[in-house]
């Protein structure tokens, strides 16, 4: 993973992650209580690979980020 910072005035570039945040938190952090910080840390881990895997998604015609990024590389 590379960190990345826009340039001053170019939020524009935040909102992939923003939307990414969004989601985790609505399709898993509120639907949960997490007894210690490890129990959240591996649920975000699965969270993780499941939106990259298994987590297919209408405006990426139906793939997973991980088949539509194969398939247009």
């Amino acid at each position: 993973m590379t960190h990345s910072m826009s340039r001053v005035g170019r939020c524009i570039d935040n909102g992939p992650i923003e939307s990414f945040w969004g989601t985790l938190k609505c399709e898993k952090y509120y639907l949960e209580k997490y007894e210690t910080f490890d129990d959240l840390e591996e649920a975000i881990d699965e969270y993780i690979h499941f939106y990259n895997h298994d987590r297919y998604q209408k405006r990426l015609n139906g793939l997973s980020p991980l088949e539509y990024r194969a398939k247009t590389a």
